[in-house]
């Protein structure tokens, strides 16, 4: 991997989808940005705000009536979606920026002035279906960028999605669709008790699914070894021109909301894998949103881990976190 500026989309925008006392509120995000600039990381990254997504670019993935039916509640002084998610009188505006967040990275990297991006973003998207919000999702972030990415040329793509609960959203959006290749590994059964192994995808987009289950007695050695069989068959299938991922970091097992058997370094371990797969298939070109994971000391760790794997920063002194 070589040394190179990393894209890292952020914006204070984000604070204004206020869940207090909810597992997924802004703690997550100002942990994180605390960290990185402690560790040295955030000034080796190209730091650019998000735009917002607008109804068109949101229209790509969700329906109209959803759309606006975000937009009044929150204009209404907000409410719950389900038992899970909470959309409060900013939510609307914080969650077509986590939206917009992708299509920004998408932007730099078609333009060809960066090939690896991270968004760092919430709400979180890869639950949210076309008609219904659900998991502290909102938007399909991810969705809306591989949606958006299609119609600016590529032909292929692949989702990885290594968030511990599977991307029900996800899976939906492109379950017929050729050009889109869903990976996921995930708890099963466990929320959102979707994503079992004979899920494959339907009609034209047979195939293009493919779900990894795991429980919580793999292990991390487990995990690497079914992540990496996975991804070679994904790559191998999809041919992606570009790979995105659904970074979920609830996998760690410290994790005080679920929590897995992934280390901090097995986070770099994942990231290193998609990069080879993006150098070998797609020009290196990889387009990361944050997904899950909860708890102010290991989230941040798992994310510095992942950054650094990402823009080529092979151990903590290269990057810059000597003698913090």
């Amino acid at each position: 991997m070589t040394n190179e500026a990393l894209l890292l989309v952020f914006g204070d925008v984000f604070a204004r989808h206020f869940t207090d006392g909810h597992p997924e509120n802004q703690t997550r995000l100002d942990a994180i940005v605390t960290y990185l600039r402690q560790a040295g990381l955030w000034e080796r990254c190209r730091v650019v705000p998000p735009r917002p997504a607008n109804v068109e670019e949101l229209a790509l993935v969700h329906d109209r009536t959803y759309i606006d039916f975000i937009r009044s509640l929150a204009e209404l002084g907000g409410g719950w979606l389900g038992l899970d998610t909470i959309v409060s009188p900013g939510t609307y505006e914080a969650a077509t920026y986590a939206a917009g967040a992708g299509l920004v990275a998408a932007e730099h990297i078609l333009a060809g002035d960066a090939r690896r991006a991270f968004c760092l973003v919430r709400p979180p998207g890869h639950h949210a279906r076309p008609s219904r919000g659900m998991g502290f999702c909102i938007f399909n972030n991810v969705a809306v960028a591989a949606r958006w990415l299609l119609t600016r040329g590529l032909a292929r793509l692949l989702i990885v999605d290594w968030d511990c609960h599977h991307g029900n959203g996800t899976e939906e959006v492109f379950y017929e669709d050729p050009c889109v290749f869903y990976l996921s590994l995930h708890l099963y059964p466990y929320y959102p008790w979707t994503g079992g192994p004979d899920a494959r995808g339907r009609g034209a987009g047979e195939g293009t699914t493919l779900n990894v289950p795991i429980t919580r007695d793999t292990t991390s050695r487990q995990y690497l070894t079914l992540f990496t069989r996975a991804l070679e068959e994904a790559c191998s299938k999809s041919r992606p021109e570009l790979i995105l991922i659904s970074a979920g970091f609830d996998g760690y097992r410290g994790d005080r909301l679920v929590g897995g058997s992934l280390d901090v370094e097995d986070f770099g371990r994942l990231t290193d894998l998609v990069v080879g797969q993006a150098d070998a298939f797609a020009r290196g070109r990889v387009l990361s949103m944050l997904e899950g994971g909860y708890g102010e000391a290991g989230l941040p760790r798992c994310v510095a881990e992942h950054l650094r794997r990402l823009g080529g920063w092979e151990s903590a002194e290269e990057a810059g976190e000597a003698g913090h």
